[in-house]
């Protein structure tokens, strides 16, 4: 995989596809993790003499322009940690001509959510080749990995005009993910959590070759998994609402569970071990987060949206936590895990 230490990006006008899809709230950036995660990527650039770095993303499920998905706020979050950073509300055209214009040498341009506009849905050659004329863009680099597994303009259609290079953000996805499914080091435990069983069985099947143990928990062992294996562990005990809902691993399988983790050296969890978003039933969640983070010499894999987004919360509350991986793309790490093929990454190679 050709990546950006395979290019001399001196003076050259980069474009990069970043993952600012982050949480917002009125208007604020409530999470700022992804565009920290960014950070090497762009640093690195500045560092090797980059002229200037226009950055493009998407932010939620807009409909057209929606004022409430922009992704000006975020040009304010990566200003207070990068510094020289500017905003425009557009992605390609005068105003983006203008813009690009003004911004100094080593300065980074935002460009407005990218699906605002039609073409980028729609993989639209045309659609990037305007946003290629607007920046005067020379090289692209993908740093995107949570867009990856979709043929979209930004990951697909881009390779028909510029030289393509994956970001250090994505190499770091890439280089985990492949570790834990080519070379991964024994024991390897598979935690799945979740509801839809549909969802998460074909990773059960794919690790079944690979993982030593697995281990179900969340809604699917809630509704009686049945794993025809020995070396599938599925929660025995839970702990219940008033009503008799099985909402939380219990503490007899959390026992358990944590002697699986204690002893493995490679770790990829996908999927919460109960209703994590009531306090009340996040326990068994918060005990794997934190076991997984506190293993600093195995690889630990985090992937999935609402786990990732757990454990980025819990990150912001004990910043001791550290993993090898907590993966910015939910579907695209599934999809990469199981060997399916990603658009994005078939730009890059």
């Amino acid at each position: 995989m050709k990546t950006i230490r395979d290019i001399n990006v001196k003076n050259k006008v980069v474009l990069v596809r970043v993952d600012y899809n982050v949480p917002c709230e009125d208007g604020k950036v409530t999470s700022d993790l992804r565009v920290r995660a960014s950070l090497p990527t762009l640093n690195y650039l500045r560092e090797h003499g980059a002229k200037k770095i226009i950055l493009i993303s998407h932010l939620g499920r807009p409909e057209g322009r929606d004022k409430s998905l922009s992704l000006a706020p975020v040009a304010k979050v990566l200003e207070k940690l990068i510094g020289n950073v500017s905003f425009v509300d557009d992605v390609s055209g005068p105003d983006v001509e203008s813009a690009v214009r003004k911004v100094k040498n080593g300065g980074i341009l935002l460009l407005e959510n990218l699906r605002f506009f039609a073409g980028e849905k729609k993989n639209s050659d045309d659609f990037v080749r305007e946003i290629i004329d607007s920046t005067g863009a020379q090289v692209f680099v993908q740093d995107g990995f949570a867009v990856i597994h979709r043929a979209h303009a930004s990951t697909s259609a881009i390779a028909n005009h510029l030289p393509v290079y994956a970001g250090l953000l994505l190499e770091k996805e890439i280089v985990n993910l492949e570790r834990a499914i080519k070379n991964p080091k024994h024991p390897v435990l598979l935690i799945i959590g979740g509801a839809k069983v549909d969802d998460k069985q074909p990773l059960v099947d794919k690790f079944a070759k690979i993982a030593d143990h697995i281990v179900v928990g969340g809604k699917i062992a809630a509704d009686g998994y049945d794993g025809k294996s020995d070396k599938i562990y599925v929660a025995e005990d839970f702990d219940e609402n008033s009503e008799g809902e099985k909402l939380d691993v219990g503490p007899l399988s959390m026992t358990k569970i944590a002697n699986y983790i204690t002893d493995a050296e490679t770790i990829i969890w996908n999927g919460l071990m109960g209703k994590a978003e009531d306090p009340a039933y996040a326990t068994a969640s918060v005990i794997v987060a934190e076991m997984m983070g506190e293993k600093h010499d195995a690889t630990t894999i985090v992937c999935g949206g609402d786990t990732t987004g757990f454990v980025e919360h819990l990150m912001t509350e004990h910043e001791e936590l550290e993993y090898s991986l907590v993966s910015t793309g939910g579907g695209a790490a599934l999809e990469f895990l199981l060997g399916n093929d990603l658009p994005g990454l078939e730009a890059i190679e």
